[in-house]
């Protein structure tokens, strides 16, 4: 199939307007879910999206950076919009690094309840509020064999660019899903497998609970910069566990730590 770039020359062309306003956090997070959208941004991430089948709608670049994306374009019916990056950067707020940007049709909403019947690992994120610490942290989950991610309400949305861009795509290849009911969600969670939380006032390891975990189905919660784990989470959990630090005034960022932690928890089904 033919690609047929169409040139933009202001930033207020309605072709673009999907584009505008990238830097807005709490308008996107709104906006783009309700319109069933999610922005990719950089060629690594756009060609996922169209390696796994998903419709991708629109292409914004400049002519410099189109011909990486041509051989994954021809495949598709997308339309292709061109503009040279001060203007890109006039539409979207912040100067674009990596060269592209998409309108990517979102996928289905998954339920809570089909998460908990998978019967497998999950990984909990309560109250992530930076994208970049959803990202990150689904991405490590992914790497590791965790492909079930459940959200607290106040988390912050893994298709939100940031949080895409900082998974590298692996965002894309797991299955999450939003509680509105956090409460009955912890409960029900507590029901159906060992329930792990992180937090650095754990007195056991989490390499050492997890191997208490043995081949059971478990459920790695973590809890937002600071704060941490609610009361509540904390209270619904099988056991509490902590990474060691060299030094007793050190922590992990919540993304490293889950990192560690799905790393932990992989040797110890490698090591029943």
């Amino acid at each position: 199939m033919r690609i047929d770039p169409v040139d933009v020359v202001v930033a207020d062309d309605p072709r673009v307007v999907a584009y505008v306003g990238l830097t807005d956090m709490d308008l996107r997070q709104r906006m783009e879910p309700e319109r069933g959208v999610f922005m990719a941004e950089g060629h690594l991430v756009i060609e996922r999206c169209a390696a796994l089948g998903m419709r991708v709608q629109s292409v914004l670049t400049s002519r410099r950076w189109l011909e990486r994306l041509e051989p994954v374009l021809a495949a598709t019916d997308v339309d292709v919009l061109i503009a040279d990056e001060a203007l890109l950067q006039e539409i979207t707020g912040y100067r674009v690094h990596r060269g592209a940007l998409a309108v990517v049709t979102r996928p289905d909403a998954i339920d809570v309840s089909e998460v908990l019947r998978s019967g497998n690992d999950v990984l909990v994120l309560e109250d992530l509020v930076d994208p970049t610490n959803v990202g990150l942290a689904i991405r490590s989950a992914v790497v590791q064999g965790i492909s079930d991610v459940l959200l607290s309400p106040g988390c912050a949305d893994p298709l939100y660019r940031r949080a895409v861009k900082s998974s590298m795509g692996a965002v894309l290849r797991c299955r999450f899903a939003r509680s509105e009911e956090w409460t009955a969600t912890l409960a029900a969670l507590a029901r159906s497998r060992l329930v792990v939380a992180l937090t650095p006032d754990a007195s056991d390891t989490v390499e050492a609970v997890l191997a208490d975990a043995s081949s059971a189905a478990v459920a790695l919660m973590v809890g937002s910069e600071g704060p941490g784990l609610s009361p509540e989470a904390l209270s619904s959990s099988w056991r509490r566990a902590r990474i060691p630090m060299a030094t007793a005034e050190d922590s992990l960022n919540v993304a490293a730590a889950t990192a560690v932690a799905c790393y932990a928890r992989a040797r110890s089904r490698c090591n029943p």
